[in-house]
């Protein structure tokens, strides 16, 4: 079949296909048929048309013998895939129709899908945009990660606390993923290590099977589907009858008990050493799986190792599968015979390593004693690799160990062919910071690739009334070339296309309005600014910061209602780890703050705050469509990049935000006078760190903050507990290393200059089309060809 040309599906063929798999899949008459039934039932003859185009990219793969993508993370936040598969198909007339038909409720059968609960923020979402610009641009590409049976966890709030509870997405059946079964490894941990003869032997003492599980990703117009393969942890031996016999049934189901931990959730707490533990076996199962697979599949085509760099191009996804460097080596090298330098060799030339972050504390390290309990022959390895490096690069004085600890930042960049950063800022940071010394040693290695989302999930999808009326505009072809969408700008000058920009902006605060009373029981005014910010809960993306200022702007409504303020909903989502203890405490005060400032019959007209729980894909997807205001607002610095800022952005929110990450290039693209800037840059921010109390000197120069401090200090929000938040307070106005104090004041100037422009509604909807139309450059697709052409030597197949 011609990957270009599947056959047409009408209304009434998929009313007919949703039937016998209901009858014949699920064992379900429409009689007796709930919601759940018929939304898998949709969902499996959605999934029998991309079947189609997946087997027929296998084959092509075959044919063309084509180098292949591995793309490895820990997350890929995937969200629903129902819609996904829909849209991509282009089957969203005859999905309404045949459900119509059915007497069933499209957007409510779609609302019965789970979020997969298989990332947290934006490196697995990043992922999962690549898998689908991966497929949209016919690259042949697999996706490795872990098949978390509960994910991060589940949020909800008690007494304004953030509560953690599991997340069970798959007591629901999971329509999209295909067990495999005979794609089974067995992957060991600790034991010891033996050299006889020349020959190093690692002997586990300890197993865990890895099985796969296969989820087709299908591109744009369905022409190309490649796979999302997720590994689960399984006992070899699952099942101890002897102990089950003697009565001990606890003792009986341990094994597949133990084994299954692995897999069971993202990021557990690493606080202990049991956690610990724990976060490195999950990093070495799905890698060391992962290895084998891209192996085996090699072998089964080709049988010269030195042709490994041609046929794999592997990507290393932040540091959590730097241990592919050692795990490939010691395959080459001790399993099969290759002398080590070449294992390197041939390893480098495969490995690839995208960095995420300049924090230095976000690098991994692990202790020595952990990793070679767990680890035995590749910390051996690693000490090789390191000695290699050094004697090839005696001017060089950092180590991959030091101070006890394995450092996997440093042994990600010695073993990958490119290293590369996600926005020209965090590229040129990366060479002057963390890495300032390889990049010195290997000035060539270093290369950006500025990230970018999916259109057809992050426009077309999730705001169809935007998604209609560009289309109306300009046609359908931006949204598998999304620099179309400068088309729209001689449109922008028109009055009445500008009105009816509005009307969908409108239209989808309205919906969000509804949701938020009916699910949260707050009533919001949508005609008041929905000024959103949602992301992972971290002291360097400044959440505090807009909620001080959310205190600040309270007290002024307080003193002078009638001074003219632009009302405004100030809108949070987001997780905080369970370990970090101070991003928790900045949930609990937003949440007291709410709690007070909405019960303020003065000025909860001009002034609500709100905290959404279990911040996911689904709830961004409601969310950014709505947003009046994108705040992108972390220390300059010290964001990578962010993509929600470019989802923000093409859904036609302008940005308050600092010179961090991708927002430099969002200003450069949208233009300087539709962004909000405000705050230091990157140098200014290093200068500033170096001056004596520069917190408390900021605090005593603005009496704006110094007030909004004395609120959170006194127990304004907190009057049963007046102390809650001193370490906050103690944070802030000592060493504040991520100057959230000296950046209020300008903070606050930039606000009420959002205030002004949104006061003239006309003005601010030429801001946002202009967003809109100038946001294309942001696109997946884009990111993708550069890591094609720029990294990993990568192909498109012919699609016709």
């Amino acid at each position: 079949m011609n990957i270009a040309t599947l056959p047409t599906v009408s209304a009434g063929n998929l009313r007919d296909a949703i039937l016998a798999h209901l009858a014949y899949s699920f064992g379900k008459s429409p009689e007796a048929a709930q919601i759940e039934d018929w939304r898998m039932a949709l969902s499996y003859a959605v999934r029998d048309r991309m079947v189609e185009s997946w087997f027929s990219a296998t084959r092509r793969c075959y044919e063309q013998k084509a180098k292949r993508v591995y793309y490895l993370s820990m997350e890929f936040l995937i969200g629903r895939l129902l819609e996904d598969g829909i849209v991509n198909l282009r089957l969203q007339d005859q999905a309404h129709a045949a459900l119509a038909e059915l007497g069933l409720d499209y957007h409510a059968v779609l609302a019965d899908e789970p979020d997969a609960a298989l990332g947290n923020g934006g490196l697995g979402r990043l992922a999962a945009c690549f898998l689908e610009s991966l497929s949209t641009l016919a690259c042949p590409a697999i996706g490795y990660g872990i098949r978390y049976e509960h994910g991060l966890f589940r949020q909800s709030f008690r007494d304004g606390r953030q509560v953690e509870s599991p997340e069970t997405w798959l007591l629901q059946r999971h329509a999209w993923e295909f067990q495999r079964p005979e794609a089974r490894y067995r992957i060991g941990f600790g034991g010891e290590v033996k050299t006889a003869g020349g020959n190093t032997t690692w002997t586990p003492s300890e197993h865990i099977d890895a099985e796969a599980f296969d989820t087709p990703i299908a591109g744009w117009k369905g022409r190309w589907t490649n796979t999302l393969r997720l590994w689960s942890a399984k006992a070899p031996d699952p099942f101890d009858l002897e102990s089950f016999n003697r009565g001990d049934f606890a003792r009986a189901a341990a094994p597949e008990a133990l084994a299954r931990t692995i897999s069971r959730v993202l990021y557990p707490d690493d606080t202990t050493e049991q956690g610990k533990e724990l976060r490195l076996k999950q990093e070495f199962f799905f890698t060391a799986a992962a290895l084998r697979d891209i192996l085996r599949r090699f072998d089964s085509e080709y049988d010269d190792l030195s042709l490994l760099p041609a046929k794999v191009a592997i990507q290393l996804n932040d540091t959590h599968p730097a241990v592919a460097g050692p795990e490939l080596v010691r395959i080459l090298h001790d399993e099969r015979g290759l002398p080590f330098e070449e294992a390197m060799t041939i390893a480098r030339g495969c490995l690839n390593y995208t960095n995420h972050t300049l924090l230095p504390e976000a690098l991994e390290t692990w202790h020595e004693g952990v990793f070679g309990k767990l680890l035995p022959r590749h910390l051996q390895i690693v000490d090789r690799i390191d000695d290699a490096h050094g004697r090839a690069n005696p001017s060089r004085t950092l180590s991959m160990r030091a101070n006890h600890q394995v450092r996997m930042g440093e042994l990600s960049f010695v073993m990958a062919n490119r290293v590369n950063g996600v926005s020209a800022l965090h590229t040129g940071l990366m060479k002057d910071t963390v890495f300032a010394e390889l990049h010195r040693l290997h000035p060539e290695r270093i290369v950006n690739q500025t990230n970018g989302v999916t259109p057809r999930r992050w426009l077309l999808s999730c705001n169809p009334r935007l998604s209609r009326l560009v289309t109306d505009t300009i046609g359908d072809g931006w949204v598998g070339d999304l620099e179309k969408l400068r088309e729209l700008e001689p449109h922008v000058d028109d009055a009445g296309w500008r009105e009816r920009y509005a009307e969908a902006k409108r239209a989808n605060k309205a919906a969000l309005a509804r949701w938020m009373a009916d699910t949260q029981g707050l009533k919001v005014d949508p005609q008041a600014m929905f000024d959103v910010q949602i992301k992972r809960m971290h002291e360097y993306k400044r959440q505090h910061l807009n909620i001080l200022e959310a205190i600040a702007l309270w007290q002024e409504i307080s003193e002078t209602p009638d001074a003219g303020w632009t009302p405004r909903v100030k809108i949070f989502a987001g997780k905080a780890a369970p370990g970090y203890f101070f991003a928790k405490d900045i949930i609990r005060l937003i949440n007291d703050v709410a709690k007070v400032l909405n019960a303020d019959a003065r000025t909860r007209d001009l002034l609500q705050v709100v905290f959404l729980p279990n911040y996911n894909v689904t709830l961004a997807e409601r969310l950014i469509p709505a947003a009046d205001l994108s705040e992108q607002i972390s220390t300059a610095g010290k964001e990578a990049s962010g993509t929600g800022n470019m989802k923000f952005a093409l859904n036609g929110a302008p940005t308050i935000g600092t010179l961090d990450g991708a927002n430099v290039e969002i200003r450069e693209q949208v233009g300087a006078e539709n962004f909000f800037l405000f705050g230091m840059d990157a140098p200014g921010v290093m200068a500033r760190r170096e001056v004596p109390d520069h917190a408390r000197k900021a605090i005593d120069a603005d009496p704006r903050l110094s007030r909004a401090l004395a609120a959170v200090a006194d127990g304004t929000f907190s009057p049963d507990e007046p102390g809650r938040y001193a370490n906050v307070v103690a944070n802030l106005s000592d060493h504040d290393y991520f100057l959230v104090a000296s950046d209020f004041t300008d903070y606050w100037r930039a606000q009420r200059e959002v205030d002004t422009a949104f006061a003239d509604r006309d003005r601010w909807t030429r801001m946002a089309a202009l967003n809109t139309a100038r946001s294309g450059w942001f696109s997946s697709d884009r990111t993708i060809r550069g890591y094609m052409a720029d990294i990993w030597g990568a192909e498109s197949l012919q699609l016709d």
